[in-house]
């Protein structure tokens, strides 16, 4: 993905969202063509020149400062991810070795983490959203992701493509913008990836909406929020879900699915548990 196209579609996108009155500019009387702020306004409010301002939106700056990067998030009224993301395709953060990135691997400590975790559903998500390992419930709720072929076992594919996902989840729609969004944040880290990149032209050819949501420009970092399912047998089940990205490792990310105690979730995910947990083998 070319970089330059990205921060100019990124920086105009988020100019358009920020209204004159959100960001305190008072009316000049000239005719607004465009939705949003004008670029001698995000000029103005990052303290810097309009000049400036336009060949950054242009993607002819170069490397601008974290002092710059900064201003121009504050201009913007950018978010946490919005701001890393900005910083990424800025290229502040360390560069990354060119050439075809290696399969990830999970930890043998790690897996054994997973499979203590036996009451709650719980993944492990790579780049590119691939499920790299996921614990029994993970596969009961949300879908049996070691009957895929390795190369489809993915999350964003199974919500987008999968026609089993609409029937699985519940507020489909708002669980598939966000998981674009995530997707649209780690192609910011990994500007080189080929196998997203093909991942992106599958779902632009696979899944209608994908290409409006895409083109939104909104990115998301999993941190924690609230999913809900609709299994087939025990019907709706609603989780706080947690994601812990590791610190040897911050492409993997640890997501666990709880449920409060006591809750209607709570019973209904442990009678799943019950129902299909393997038999006890006695001798």
């Amino acid at each position: 993905m070319d970089q330059r196209v990205e921060i100019s579609d990124f920086l105009r996108s988020r100019r358009a969202r920020v209204s004159p009155q959100e960001a305190g500019v008072p009316d000049d009387g000239r005719v607004r063509r465009v939705p949003g702020l004008r670029r001698d306004e995000v000029a103005r409010l990052a303290n810097m020149s309009v000049e400036y301002y336009t060949r950054l939106e242009q993607g002819r700056a170069g490397n601008p400062s974290p002092e710059v990067l900064e201003a121009l998030a504050a201009a913007l009224r950018l978010d946490a991810s919005e701001r890393d993301h900005l910083v990424d395709l800025a290229g502040r953060r360390a560069p990354r070795k060119k050439g075809p990135i290696a399969a990830q691997r999970v930890r043998r400590g790690l897996l054994l983490t997973l499979q203590s975790l036996d009451s709650v559903p719980a993944f492990i998500i790579g780049r590119r959203l691939d499920v790299l390992a996921a614990n029994r419930l993970a596969r009961e709720v949300v879908a049996d992701f070691e009957s895929m072929p390795a190369a489809g076992r993915n999350l964003i594919r199974f919500y987008l493509l999968d026609p089993a996902a609409k029937e699985r989840v519940v507020d489909w729609e708002t669980v598939a913008r966000d998981s674009v969004a995530v997707l649209r944040f780690d192609a910011g880290r990994h500007p080189d990836d080929r196998q997203l990149a093909d991942l992106v032209g599958e779902l632009m050819l696979g899944c209608p909406e994908f290409g409006g949501w895409w083109n939104d420009h909104q990115v998301l970092r999993r941190t924690h929020g609230v999913k809900r399912y609709l299994h087939p047998v025990v019907g709706e089940l609603e989780f706080a879900y947690e994601a812990f990205q590791f610190p040897d490792d911050p492409d993997q990310t640890l997501c666990v699915y709880n449920v409060e105690p006591g809750s209607a979730s709570a019973e209904a995910l442990r009678l799943l548990d019950s129902w299909t947990a393997p038999a006890v083998r006695r001798d």
